[in-house]
């Protein structure tokens, strides 16, 4: 399992590369982990320039708690995964007290450096 979220990571830094400039684009993001997965939300939905740049480049990096991840992105459609879509809303309140948002799942890559992050916790 590849974990690098605990109770005190509050943040989550998100690179994404600009789909139009091809410039790399750090955001800093509140984040619930579930399952070996990273969940965030764009409380303006598609219209944020990350979203734009993870639909059309799922491949995306992140940090947590200064530990670095590859991965790959894509969009939780309340309207296709509706349970699913709770589910991770009601992580964002109960940590947050905050759940308005576009969902986006992050899954990360394992890799051995991943590996390695892991057992330096």
């Amino acid at each position: 399992m590849v974990s690098a979220g605990d109770d005190q990571s509050q943040f989550l830094y998100l690179d994404t590369r600009g789909w139009k400039t091809g410039r790399k684009h750090q955001i800093e993001i509140w984040f619930v982990e579930h399952d070996s997965k990273y969940y965030v939300m764009s409380e303006n939905g598609e219209s944020s320039h990350w979203v734009q740049n993870v639909m059309h480049e799922p491949k995306v990096s992140f940090s947590i708690s200064g530990r670095k991840f590859d991965g790959t992105a894509r969009i939780i459609r309340q309207e296709h995964e509706p349970e699913y879509a709770k589910m991770i809303a009601n992580l964002m309140n109960a940590k947050y007290r905050w759940d308005k948002g576009l969902i986006v799942e992050i899954k990360p890559k394992c890799t051995s450096s991943n590996m390695q992050n892991k057992s330096n916790k």
